[in-house]
C-alpha cells in the first residue's frame, strides 16, 4: 500500500510541475464558465415565468445538469489525455524497467498510476461543481440530486481512467494510448445507441453501456447495480492491464 501510495502522489505531483496540468484545468474551466453563465443568463430571462408556473423546474434542473452533463461528454475527452503518460510515459522513457526493478508488484504500480490520474479528473469534478454550487447563496438547489450527480461523475472518471491507464500499458506512444482510450470509452458510452433507437432499453446490451449507468445519477437516482458495474469495468481495465506489466516483466 505504501509503494503505491508513493506512485499516486510522486505522479500527481509530476503532472503539476508540467504545464499540461494546467492547461488542461484551464481550458476545461474556461469552457464549463462559458456554458454555465450561457444557462444562467436563459434562465434570468425566464424566470418570471416559471414563478407563474406551478411545479416548473428549478435552476437544479435548467443550469446544474445540463452543465454537469456536458462535463460527462468532455470527460470522454479529459481523461485519455490525463492518463496517456501514465504508462506509456514511463516505458517511453524507459524508466518503467526501474520500477519493477524495485520490487514493486505490477498491480501496485498500474493502482498508483491510476489513482494519480483520478486525482487530477477528481479535481476537475469538483471544480465544475462549485459554479452550479455557487447559485445556492441565491436559489434553492436539490443538493441531494447534485451529490448524486457528482458520485455517479466520479465513477464514470473512475471507469475511464483505468481504461486509460490499460490503454496507456500496451503501448509506448501516449498519443496513441489517448486515441484507443477515447475510442474504448466512447463505444463503451454509446454501445447501446442502435438498440435504444430500436425502443429496446431492457436488453444485455443496454447494461454494457456506460451511458444506461450514468444516467440515473442525472435524475438524482444511486442503485447498486450502477455502482457495482462501474467498479467491475474499473477492476478488469487495472487487472488487465497489470497481466500486461507482467508479460512485459517477463519478457525483459
Amino acid at each position: 500500500m505504501k509503494s503505491i501510495g508513493l506512485i499516486a502522489a510522486n505522479d500527481l505531483r509530476r503532472q503539476f510541475f508540467q504545464p499540461f496540468a494546467w492547461i488542461l484545468l484551464a481550458l476545461t474551466s474556461a469552457l464549463l464558465a462559458w456554458q454555465f453563465l450561457i444557462a444562467f443568463d436563459a434562465y434570468l430571462r425566464i424566470a418570471p415565468k416559471l414563478d407563474a408556473v406551478a411545479n416548473s423546474q428549478g435552476a437544479t434542473d435548467l443550469i446544474a445538469v445540463p452543465l454537469l452533463r456536458a462535463l460527462s461528454g468532455m470527460l470522454m475527452l479529459i481523461v485519455p489525455l490525463a492518463t496517456m503518460h501514465t504508462l506509456a510515459g514511463e516505458r517511453r522513457a524507459n524508466t518503467l524497467p526501474l520500477l519493477q526493478a524495485a520490487g514493486v508488484r505490477s498491480f501496485d504500480i498500474v493502482t498508483g498510476k491510476f489513482l494519480g490520474a483520478l486525482a487530477l479528473v477528481t479535481l476537475i469534478i469538483a471544480m465544475a461543481m462549485l459554479m452550479p454550487l455557487s447559485l445556492q447563496l441565491g436559489t434553492h438547489l436539490d443538493l441531494g440530486r447534485l451529490a448524486a450527480v457528482a458520485f455517479g461523475l466520479f465513477l464514470f472518471a473512475m471507469s475511464l481512467s483505468a481504461i486509460g491507464v490499460l490503454c496507456s500499458a500496451w503501448t509506448a506512444h501516449p498519443v496513441l494510448a489517448a486515441t484507443a482510450a477515447l475510442i474504448i470509452g466512447s463505444l463503451l458510452a454509446m454501445l447501446d445507441m442502435g438498440a435504444r433507437f430500436q425502443g429496446i432499453d431492457n436488453a444485455l446490451i443496454n447494461w454494457l453501456s456506460m451511458s444506461t449507468h450514468l444516467e440515473p445519477f442525472f435524475l438524482g437516482l444511486v442503485a447498486s447495480i450502477d455502482i457495482v458495474y462501474f467498479l467491475l469495468v474499473t477492476v478488469l481495465a487495472l487487472l488487465f492491464a497489470a497481466r500486461r506489466l507482467d508479460s512485459l516483466r517477463t519478457r525483459g
